[in-house]
């Protein structure tokens, strides 16, 4: 007796059918990346004349305010969604002065960012303190050196009320303060801001892959912030956050780092009726770099796949360093 002929037997039950070719795949891929998605977080610094590379993140420039309104036109002409500022500012004090002078270095930016493309692309500011702060905490402190959190609202007030006026369409309220959204919605509606955006990183976690980010704005942080920032270990905890900040009227939620971070970008997607949003931060994008460099890896093929992991976890709109290299490819 002979062994039948496998090939002859029929078997419907062929999924890879729809894997055969890269036409098939792209005709029936449920998950999509679109530069529209994408927003690129930039570094302002004041007192440079060029742009100083950063060396853990490769790739990335603390911007003169020319050199970065130029980044902002390769945005618009890329078809990105949107551009996030940092700044960083030449001095620092306890209670993060700068942040809302008028002639603050993010202020500044902020403006010549708009005045440049702000009918072609959202413009959004970080409205936080911990770059102006000479002890690099996201608030002011009180006499026994811990953040303050209710004298530190009236600084995010202050500071959102300051990038406003510049023009600003998406405020990021990325402190992690107990109330801190309904605070600076007040604030707004209070002076006539009643059409700026307020994103807020509901769910951000501490995490040890900020590293690189501290060393892009000069942070002066000696300690960690576990005392205001989410603990990895909680999804619960996160769960709440959104739900406050929803209550207190957020436009948008974020949950940051995003790769560490899936699962609960899938939580927020099915419980936000707003836009989520993630935030694919500093330590992630240069872990890719580093392995790309060291060729480990296909760098362009990771940093795809890592965007395609967070849009397919649910996020509508992604904060990367990487957005005008993956629009390109796209």
């Amino acid at each position: 007796m002979t062994e039948p002929d496998r090939r002859a037997v029929s078997n419907p039950l062929r999924p890879r059918r729809l894997r055969q070719s890269p036409a098939v795949r792209r005709l029936v891929a449920q998950t999509r990346l679109h530069p529209a998605e994408l927003v690129l977080p930039v570094f302002v610094r004041e007192g440079i004349d060029e742009p100083q590379p950063i060396e853990a993140m490769p790739g990335v420039v603390q911007h003169t305010l020319d050199s970065l309104v130029a980044e902002a036109h390769r945005c618009v002409e890329a078809g990105l969604g949107g551009i996030m500022l940092f700044g960083v500012p030449a001095s620092k004090d306890a209670i993060g002065s700068g942040a809302d002078a008028d002639d603050g270095i993010l202020n500044v930016a902020l403006r010549a960012v708009v005045d440049a493309v702000g009918d072609s692309l959202v413009v959004m500011a970080d409205l936080c303190l911990d770059e102006f702060t000479d002890h690099g905490h996201c608030g002011v402190l009180d006499a026994q050196g811990r953040v303050d959190n209710d004298a530190t609202l009236d600084r995010y007030a202050s500071m959102a009320l300051a990038q406003a006026r510049t023009g600003a369409h998406v405020l990021g309220l990325s402190g992690m303060m107990d109330g801190q959204v309904a605070f600076v919605r007040e604030a707004l509606d209070s002076a006539s801001f009643t059409d700026t955006i307020l994103l807020a990183y509901a769910a951000k976690y501490t995490s040890a892959l900020y590293g690189p980010f501290r060393e892009a704005v000069q942070s002066s942080l000696v300690g960690d912030r576990a005392t205001y920032q989410q603990d990895p270990a909680n999804t619960t905890e996160a769960l709440r956050e959104i739900e406050l900040d929803l209550a207190e009227g957020a436009d948008i939620i974020m949950v940051k780092p995003a790769q560490t971070h899936l699962d609960i970008i899938a939580l927020a997607a099915e419980m936000s009726p707003v836009p989520v949003a993630a935030y694919q931060i500093s330590g992630e994008y240069s872990q890719i770099k580093a392995a790309a460099e060291r060729g480990w890896i296909d760098g362009d093929r990771a940093v795809l796949e890592s965007l395609l992991h967070i849009r397919r976890a649910g996020a509508q709109i992604i904060l990367t360093y990487s957005a005008l290299d993956v629009a390109g490819q796209l």
